[in-house]
């Protein structure tokens, strides 16, 4: 029986609140209880109004399965209970249905589950949206793109093991059917801080340990790594290995990802060579030397690491050793070089590692945008999905932070933004009064951070740009300076400082009252960082590398596009990228994930209210209810609400028959809700106050109650009836059955009787006849008897007379009999294998059976060796008889002749018939090709030789050019009169041709090949079954060619060979051919 689909309304068998605007009373504790109610329950998601709050479990729930996916698909998203696949599903049924571009932003710090929220919303829609071949293959892409990222740009941190250290925008494209055509990828501030330092308990980014634990000996050796993670200094190995990650099995997850993605064979190993060569950056280590004019420089303690890196990139070492010593300035027509000393050349390495694995992060960004980009020009609809670092308060708050917590500024005041819109769009769509909605606007704090004129960002790229001595301090009095009297920033020497007297406040920091709270700022490296800078020789000496993927990192370096302006910094580019991603997600419709960790052991079952509420904070959940709760905390279209509510009312249960409006109009007129508590919309009721809708959820409770009592009398009523009724005809049909079975009874018994008495009967009838038959059949056996022992009594009296005769002969007999069938029965317990080269057989156990032995063992082995036969096919026969023949022919004659034996004879080792170089040469020849082979043809005037295609066939021996395949000879095999070779270990043989033909005009032929004694046995089989006379073969160290006219010697003799084992020919003069042999 299939089971029964149930809908379930988010206010059914709720676990707390599932919405938080419904939450009474609204504060801080009640929302966070209410978070761990729903939380010990594994109820990790809740709403707020359209934004999903999402707590991180920590372990695997059985609630993304695909028939979870099949039940939020198309569904409303108040229909079912809070998941993240309700908000997904609206966001992708409003970009298909309603041509509306969406955007899911997904927040929270790090560990709170944001990567994994957004693997979800991009699983869903691929699960959701179109099949084929094509659109199968998007997906695959798209979702493949996920472990090439997280590999290059997560990390493990302290408070989570697949840490984000990137911000990630991805924007995918649909058709007008709602298919996927591809989509762009963009990334924000990757921390390239930590490819050469990492907090203590964390990691470098995944791909240094996974290219190290998973990559082969033999990739690793070709990229000049060991395995081992102690030899590199930029790794951390207080936690290099993570409990639950198996780092060779995610190598290979990513190098199968980078494939489907898109990535030739030949950029995969040049990634890997990067990363390669920037670990062994964090290697090279420099030692202090004093010049003669009391300059300090630096020089490199052990230059095999630079030497390697050198080999992995193709830069010239001596380029890249003057990089890391000298800095060149350039300003107008001059240059200016300096010395490094030894902190500036630590500076200068590390700077060079982090640059160089930026820009390879970024270059495999676009790569990927290439691969998944939307191949047609076709309008296009899309779904952005940000997956960006929340807002983050450390013990050390730098300028990492300082970024980051600015564009979480930015996020809010969309946010706010967006909602209030969309609060206000839906009231003017079901013409509802709009009231206006007190909250907190954080612009202020933003121009705080941004403004182009007093801004924090433009007054440190202002101090960057500024001559003379530029530290963090000078940059932190400008700030003392121009944002003194500014309502959210604070420092120790700020007149707006309440805390002038308060140590707590040091003199290099700067606070920042932020919308999620106070943010103290250490003021120390913020223009270090914000500079970025890479020096110009750095830049330089990586353009100059041969590896073509590093040198198209760094463009600047090309002396021919020389820039001396200097380069944007990293706040301006930031802000220019947030500014970027704000007018995008203004574009669109926005959808809401708030990711929540609930503790920092990343572990499951642990609720911690201190950090929930922390996070609470700095997230403006209570805000955002607050902000949604202002006007109307409930809204509901008017068939739902009618059909849920509609048996609180006689008029509207159990079927209202007019327009679902009136009906809810009709409802609330009979439960006497106060008309300030509601507001009728064009296709919604909208409640103000929570405790309406519970009242009302309340009533229907106990309405519902009282109906289940109801259906349950009635059913009571009708099951008892059915059941007597069922019992009154069950009495009947069992009383007729039992009657019916009575009588059969009965009958059996009867029935039972008088066969048992007919047997008896019966019975003593056989018995009487058995005893008259037994006495007749004693009477005949003792006459029987009686006679037998007479005749036996006869018979031995006459055959005592003959055996006193004949004893002695009949005992030889038997015995004798005896011991061979003991002879037969032993051999056919010993009998050996049935392999012909088996030479073992029982001893001969008596004198007498010699012969028999013999002859016994002779059949044996015949009959074995047929059994052996029987086993070839007729291919196989042909091979061991073309071997049998050459033993006949070269055994102990032809010194090459043992190594050819185990060599199978293969006859084509020119595949003619496949390759197309031969197809003129296949259309000339019609007959079968017996052996194809390239030989060496000896040249008659100079003893060189030519490559030439010896082709046998039934017929004919054929001789083709090896290139173009055009024949050269043809001769008959009638006019082959004797091949001749030498008894020594070379490949060289002579066809002598009939006098007088027309073949042998020229003369005969001198050949070398690598398969003499295959070509010189098929020759020899070949030409018997043609001509039916065996071919003469000709051994001997000297013998005569006819060339020509003149008759040539051909003469073997033993020599060392120049270039080792090959013998070579030379013509010695008019009548002598010299091969010397090894």
């Amino acid at each position: 029986m299939a089971k029964m689909e149930v809908k379930t309304s988010l206010l059914d068998n709720m676990i707390g609140v599932g919405d938080m605007v419904l939450l009474e009373p609204l504060n801080e504790e009640t929302f966070i209880n209410n978070l761990k109610k729903r939380f010990d329950h594994s109820e990790i998601y809740t709403y707020i109004g359209s934004v999903v709050i999402s707590v991180n479990p920590y372990r695997s729930l059985p609630i993304y399965s695909p028939e979870k996916v099949e039940e939020y698909r198309n569904r409303n998203f108040y229909e079912l209970s809070p998941h993240i696949f309700a908000l997904s599903d609206e966001a992708y049924r409003s970009l298909r249905d309603q041509d509306k571009d969406q955007c899911i932003l997904i927040t929270g710090e790090s560990g709170a589950g944001k990567t994994e929220a957004s693997k979800l919303v991009m699983s869903y829609v691929a699960a959701v949206c179109g099949k084929g071949a094509e659109v199968n293959q998007v997906k695959e892409q798209l979702l493949q793109s996920n472990p090439v990222l997280e590999a290059f740009g997560n990390a493990k941190t302290v408070r989570n093991d697949n840490s984000s250290r990137f911000g990630k925008y991805m924007d995918i494209e649909f058709d007008f059917k709602g298919d996927p055509l591809g989509g762009v990828i963009s990334n924000y501030l990757l921390e390239k801080s930590r490819v050469v330092k990492q907090p203590r308990g964390e990691r470098n980014f995944h791909v240094f340990y996974q290219l190290l634990s998973g990559a082969s000996e033999e990739l690793l050796n070709k990229l000049k790594l060991e395995r081992d993670f102690s030899r590199y200094n930029y790794l951390s190995l207080d936690s290099a290995k993570v409990n639950g990650v198996d780092d060779a099995a995610n190598f290979r997850t990513v190098r199968n990802a980078m494939q489907i993605v898109g990535f030739m064979d030949h950029e995969a190993e040049s990634v890997l060579a990067v990363v390669a060569a920037v670990l062994k950056l964090g290697n090279i280590e420099f030692k202090p030397e004093s010049r003669v004019n009391g300059l300090d420089e630096s020089k490199i303690k052990d230059k095999n690491e630079l030497k390697e890196i050198c080999e992995l990139t193709g830069i010239d070492q001596s380029v890249l050793e003057r990089a890391f010593s000298f800095r060149t300035v350039e300003a107008k027509q001059e240059k200016v070089s300096t010395t490094l000393n030894v902190a500036q050349a630590y500076y200068a390495r590390d700077a060079l590692a982090k640059n160089l694995y930026s820009r390879l992060f970024s270059w495999l960004v676009n790569r990927i945008n290439e691969s998944i980009k939307a191949q047609t020009k076709v309008r296009k609809k899309v779904m952005g999905v940000l997956d960006i670092y929340g807002f983050e308060i450390f013990e050390d708050n730098s300028f990492e932070q300082f970024i980051i917590n600015y564009c979480n500024e930015k996020l809010q005041q969309i946010f706010i933004e967006l909602t209030l819109k969309e609060e206000q769009e839906e009231y003017i769509r079901e013409d509802i009064e709009w009231t206006h909605i007190d909250y907190f606007n954080n612009a202020i704090i933003c121009d705080l951070i941004e403004n182009n004129t007093n801004g924090i960002l433009a007054m440190l790229d202002e101090e960057c740009l500024r001559p003379g001595t530029v530290t963090d301090e000078t940059f932190l009095e400008k700030l003392n300076q121009v944002c003194a009297t500014h309502q959210h920033f604070e420092s120790r020497m700020s007149k707006c400082s309440r805390f002038l007297n308060d140590t707590s406040l040091p003199h290099s920091c700067f606070r920042i009252q932020h919308y999620a709270g106070k943010v103290l700022y250490q003021v120390e490296g913020f223009v270090d960082k914000n500079n970025d800078l890479l020096y110009r020789d750095l830049s330089q000496a990586m353009w100059k590398a041969s590896h073509t993927l590093i040198k198209s990192l760094f463009p600047e370096g090309n002396p021919a596009k020389i820039n001396l302006k200097r380069p944007p910094t990293a706040g301006s580019q930031f802000k220019a990228s947030v500014a970027t991603l704000m007018k995008n997600l203004q574009t669109k419709n926005p959808n809401y994930i708030r990711c929540i960790k609930p503790n920092d052991k990343k572990a499951a079952h642990i609720f911690n209210e201190a950090l929930v509420c922390h996070q609470i904070r700095y997230l403006g959940l209570l805000e955002n209810v607050r902000v949604r709760r202002a006007g109307y905390a409930f809204r509901q279209a008017y068939e739902p609400c009618l059909e849920r509510y509609k048996m609180l009312c006689k008029q509207t249960w159990p079927h209202w028959k007019g327009p679902a409006r009136s009906g809810v109009e009709v409802l609330f007129n009979e439960l006497e809700i106060p008309v300030e508590e509601y507001s009728f919309g064009r296709s919604k009721i909208f409640i103000r106050n929570p405790r309406t809708l519970f009242k009302l959820e309340d009533l229907r409770k106990q309405r519902l109650e009282d109906l289940a009592t109801l259906i349950q009398k009635i059913y009571r009523g009708w099951k008892c009836r059915t059941y007597f009724l069922l019992m009154k005809k069950s009495q009947i049909v069992i009383a007729a059955w039992f009657r019916r079975y009575a009588q059969q009874k009965r009958y059996q018994q009867t029935k039972s009787s008088a066969l048992v008495i007919q047997s008896y009967i019966r019975g003593w009838k056989a018995r009487k006849i058995l005893r008259e038959l037994k006495h007749q059949k004693r009477c005949k056996e003792a006459v029987t008897t009686i006679a037998a022992y007479w005749h036996g009594t006869q018979v031995r009296r006459e055959y005592r007379k003959f055996f006193r005769a004949n004893a002695g002969k009949k005992i030889y007999e038997f015995t004798l009999q005896r011991i061979v069938q003991k002879y037969f029965l032993e051999m056919k317990n010993k009998m050996p294998s049935l392999s012909p080269i088996d030479k073992n057989w029982p001893s001969r156990p008596y004198l007498f059976l010699d012969s028999t032995h013999k002859e016994l063992k002779r059949i044996f082995h015949l009959w074995r060796c047929k059994k052996y036969r029987d086993q070839f096919t007729d291919q196989q026969k042909l091979i061991y008889e073309e071997k049998l023949e050459a033993s006949e022919l070269f055994k102990d004659k032809k010194a090459l002749y043992p190594s050819s034996v185990g060599q199978p004879f293969q006859g084509a080792y020119l595949e003619i018939n496949k390759n197309p170089k031969y197809k003129k040469l296949k259309d000339a020849i019609e007959e079968k090709i017996i052996i194809a082979e390239v030989v060496n043809k000896i040249n008659r005037a100079n003893g060189k030789s030519t490559s030439r295609i010896f082709l046998l066939t039934n017929n004919n021996l054929l001789l083709a050019d090896q290139k173009s395949g055009q024949i050269k000879s043809e001769v008959p095999l009638v006019d082959v009169t004797k091949v001749s070779m030498s008894s020594q270990n070379d490949g060289f043989f002579a066809v002598h041709l009939k006098e007088g033909s027309e073949a042998a005009s020229k003369g005969d032929f001198l050949f070398s090949s690598d398969h003499l004694i295959e070509m010189a046995t098929k020759l020899y089989r070949t030409t018997l079954s043609q001509t039916k006379q065996k071919l003469n073969i000709e051994i001997s160290d000297e013998f005569l060619v006819q060339f020509r006219q003149d008759k040539v010697c051909v003469k073997f003799i033993q020599g060392n060979q120049k270039n080792g084992s090959v013998p070579t020919c030379k013509r010695k003069n008019n009548r002598l051919l010299e091969v010397a042999v090894p």
